[in-house]
């Protein structure tokens, strides 16, 4: 399992972002969820992204809106850096 680390500026955006999105919280919590048991289960759509954000991954929480985070896998921690429209985040 996965331990999820939330960073003071991914907390302030998340705030703002589930303020807006009150339908997506349950979506949200599952894909938390699933981001500590299995970063790699197919439902995240979890992709390395390239080009300023090249050392980064992102998740779907839907087809517009995405999780930027990084792995750090020799503690098995994901560091969550943002949340947004697809359009906001890249």
């Amino acid at each position: 399992m996965y331990s999820l680390v939330f960073t003071e500026i991914y907390l302030k955006r998340e705030k703002e972002f589930l303020k807006k999105h009150k339908d997506l919280i349950p979506r949200y919590k599952k894909v938390l969820k699933l981001l500590e048991l299995d970063p790699h289960h197919p439902s995240l759509r979890l992709h390395k992204l390239k080009g300023k954000f090249k050392d980064k991954y992102s998740v779907s929480i839907t087809m517009s809106y995405r999780i930027i985070l990084t792995f750090v896998i020799v503690k098995k921690e994901i560091v969550l850096i943002d949340i947004g429209h697809h359009d906001e985040v890249y």
